[in-house]
């Protein structure tokens, strides 16, 4: 006698609810940020390709080759593609219960729902962003290298964790105190000279190497790299150190946001 297979169990109501508002909040974005039609997410993917055309024109015309290889687009690359995925994460998730306001009165919505959703959603772009540009670089400049995808994935999961925790911190910091937003802009403004975008670490001369080791985006930038160049090294690289900078930022702001964002939402 045969019999019905065992049902699956559904997934608890909370759950699915959540898994809906985070997805119903990516459209929502999707829409409202990168418009309608793939020509927004075009533009995502040519702002860091024109970035790298320029920086490839100035140092061609005064260096023959880059710190690193022989190819200065793929140098460029390395550095621009994860610190600009760093940027765009951490100031989409700073800005996220600004930007789900109105939402958030609704009783389904929580604010970790509109956090998780601008992470996911900044995440996937700078996946696809990436899955783009390294490969079109790689081919159309002819660059013959070994690919550890090993290394470029953690590096970019290093970039993804820490855009999440300075981001998730942040997010309390702007909503509170709006002084903050400035001073992070001007804060930010050098990270792009020292976080070794434009030249290897291993290069900047003691003590400065020390004092620079200490910015976090140096050791995602190092291990893209890494995965890119098998000649290259990147000893300096600790992952402990990262990790624990987002945990603690991260923890820090979801602290924060448990205990202040209903009067943030209210203000």
């Amino acid at each position: 006698m045969m019999t019905n297979p065992p049902t699956p169990p559904a997934l608890p109501r909370k759950r699915t609810g959540t898994i809906q508002t985070i997805v119903a909040l990516m459209l929502r974005e999707m829409s409202t940020t990168h418009g309608r039609s793939a020509l927004g997410y075009l533009w995502a993917i040519m702002e860091p390709a024109a970035g790298i055309l320029l920086m490839t024109l100035v140092f061609s015309l005064a260096f023959r080759t880059p710190s690193l290889g022989t190819s200065y687009p793929l140098f460029f690359a390395t550095g621009i593609l994860p610190f600009m995925g760093y940027m765009d994460m951490g100031n989409k998730v700073s800005v996220s219960l600004r930007f789900s306001k109105q939402l958030l009165f609704y009783p389904g919505v929580t604010y970790t729902d509109a956090l998780i959703a601008r992470w996911l959603l900044a995440a996937l772009t700078q996946i696809m962003i990436a899955a783009v540009l390294f490969p079109a670089i790689l081919f159309i400049y002819q660059v013959d290298v070994i690919v550890d995808m090993k290394a470029i994935a953690f590096g970019y999961l290093m970039v993804f964790t820490l855009a999440a925790g300075v981001g998730t911190l942040n997010c309390f910091l702007l909503s509170v105190f709006p002084l903050w937003e400035r001073a992070w802009a001007i804060f930010n403004r050098p990270m792009f000279l020292i976080s070794c975008v434009i030249f290897l670490f291993d290069t900047v001369p003691q003590p400065y190497r020390d004092w620079l080791w200490w910015n976090p985006l140096i050791h995602p930038i190092g291990l893209v790299r890494r995965g890119f160049y098998s000649t290259y090294d990147a000893n300096y690289v600790s992952f402990t150190y990262v990790f624990a900078v987002a945990a603690v930022t991260l923890a820090a702001g979801l602290l924060l946001l448990r205990r202040y964002h209903r009067d943030i939402i209210n203000f």
